[in-house]
C-alpha cells in the first residue's frame, strides 16, 4: 500500500488520505469544491465541479497518471437538479466515459454541493 498526497489539492481535514495505492488501483479520497490554495469554498455548481476535477487532476498527477485511467466516479450532489450542468463540465474532463454513479444526499463536508471520488487503474 503507498499513500498518495499533494499540495496542489486540499489538505485532508479529517482522518484520511487523499489517495491510496493498493494493487493496480489508486483510491482517490472524495474531494470537495476547496481551492488548495486558499481552503476557501468557491461558489456556483460550475465552479464548484470544475475545482472538485482540478483537485482530481493534481492527485492522479501526483500518482503519475491522468483521467484517462480512471475507470469508476462516484458524484455525490446535494440537489439532483444541478445534474445536467455537473455532467456538461464533468464530461470535458472524463472523456472516456468511466464508469459512474451519481447520488444525491442531505449534505456534504463544509457544506459542499458536490463531491467526487475516484478510482483509477494504473
Amino acid at each position: 500500500m503507498k499513500i498518495f498526497s499533494t499540495e496542489k489539492a486540499p489538505k485532508a481535514i479529517w482522518h484520511y488520505s487523499q489517495a491510496i495505492r493498493v494493487w493496480d488501483l489508486l483510491f482517490c479520497s472524495g474531494q470537495i469544491w476547496l481551492n488548495p490554495e486558499t481552503m476557501i469554498l468557491v461558489d456556483w455548481i460550475e465552479k464548484q465541479t470544475e475545482q472538485v476535477c482540478d483537485n482530481i487532476w493534481e492527485i492522479l498527477k501526483e500518482a503519475g497518471i491522468s483521467f484517462s485511467n480512471v475507470v469508476k466516479t462516484t458524484i455525490f450532489l446535494s440537489d439532483i437538479s444541478d445534474f445536467q450542468t455537473v455532467n456538461e463540465i464533468y464530461s470535458k474532463y472524463f472523456s472516456h466515459k468511466p464508469a459512474r454513479s451519481t447520488i444525491e444526499v442531505s449534505a456534504l463536508p463544509k457544506w459542499a454541493h458536490i463531491e467526487i471520488e475516484v478510482i483509477a487503474s494504473f
